[in-house]
């Protein structure tokens, strides 16, 4: 990709310094090395990316750097509504081998393609009248249809399954990516794997630092937990993954029952494992007063929806939302449990949230988060 020095965006110039995997070459220096930067202002130069075991990390905001790595089979940050995906080029199977080593992710648990827009899904996927129902109703947003795939994704994409999960990101900078690059993107959480998912660049960096070129920063996530995942059925719908969509909303729009996939231990989608979203910290969910007693010496961080609890001194107390609100308190649950994670408490121990609509996921994160799946 050729750019004009004088349009380089600030990105690309911070190269020189913070990415040992990107050099610099114009057309009057063939082969200046590593990291140069040449001084003709008007000269042409070319971007390469070179992935090495030196890479270092950059967050940044410009979409067209984050397209040309993307272009080149390397991996890039994106967000979403939901949480940060680590995403490439989802139809180049060197680039979906790259996320799950980046990830250390087992290659049994398939990934989620992005696309732009309703009508790229059909191009992946054979879509039914209800699916879709359910993309015209909720694409794009927190919202994965799983469908039978088409031949063009790589069944690294889906672990060998036959059917691909997919969806559209209610995130104008992760769309404008994708309409700028003109190919899906396999994107799970941008975060090592099993660990708490990631709600701002800088969750990524923690996490993905030195494994990764860049980081499109978009501001902090929104919603705050993946998306729902749905599959239809037969005269049912599927919900493997309880998200931002609920059960009752794809019911008001197909029409049909809506039952609750099963966690496993060998996924047949995204979203299926029994044990995922774990702080190193052992967590228990449930009644907290009692767990206080069951834990009488330990420093504690208590996670709660509305309810003060009396803590003691070392321990500390979260409540995601003073005011009752279930979506501020699932935009706020990764970085809580993240920040808890950072401080120096024996244990965290969470209630059981109000378990209808979006706190159905709050709950189904915290319950697979706990010590007892470790």
């Amino acid at each position: 990709m050729i750019f004009h020095r004088e349009r380089l965006s600030p990105a690309i110039l911070l190269f020189r310094e913070f990415h040992a995997g990107c050099y610099i070459r114009s057309r009057n220096h063939p082969d200046p090395g590593p990291g140069t930067v040449v001084p003709e202002r008007d000269t042409p130069i070319i971007v390469h990316f070179v992935p090495n075991s030196l890479m270092q990390t950059i967050i940044g905001q410009d979409i067209a750097v984050a397209a040309s790595l993307l272009r080149k089979d390397a991996l890039v940050a994106i967000p979403t509504e939901t949480v940060y995906g680590l995403a490439g080029n989802a139809l180049h199977e060197a680039a979906v081998v790259a996320i799950y080593e980046a990830k250390n992710r087992p290659r049994f648990n398939p990934l989620i393609l992005h696309v732009a827009d309703i009508a790229d899904i059909e191009t992946y996927a054979f879509v039914d009248a209800v699916s879709r129902q359910l993309a015209q109703a909720f694409m794009p947003g927190p919202f994965t249809l799983l469908l039978r795939k088409k031949e063009i994704v790589p069944e690294l994409v889906t672990a060998g399954s036959d059917k691909v999960a997919i969806r559209i990101p209610a995130h104008e900078v992760s769309r404008e990516l994708l309409r700028r690059v003109g190919f899906p993107l396999a994107a799970p959480s941008a975060n090592p794997f099993g660990y708490v998912s990631p709600t701002t660049a800088t969750h990524v960096l923690q996490g993905l630092n030195g494994k990764i070129p860049y980081i499109l920063d978009g501001g902090p996530c929104q919603v705050g937990v993946e998306s729902s995942i749905a599959e239809v059925s037969g005269d049912k719908v599927i919900l493997h993954r309880a998200g931002g969509i609920s059960a009752e909303m794809i019911t008001a729009v197909t029409g049909l029952p809506v039952v609750t996939g099963i966690h496993t231990a060998t996924p047949s989608t995204p979203g299926q494992l029994k044990s995922h979203y774990a702080t190193r910290i052992p967590l228990y969910k449930g009644d907290v007063p009692a767990l206080m007693k069951q834990f009488p010496d330990k420093r504690m961080a208590v996670i709660s929806f509305t309810r003060s609890y009396p803590v003691a001194i070392g321990s500390h107390l979260f409540i995601l939302s003073p005011a009752g609100n279930i979506s501020e308190a699932a935009q706020k649950l990764f970085a809580t449990m993240r920040r808890i994670d950072e401080m120096d408490v024996d244990l965290i121990l969470a209630e059981d949230f109000p378990d209808t609509g979006i706190g159905k996921a709050i709950n189904d994160r915290l319950n697979r988060a706990q010590a007892i799946h470790k």
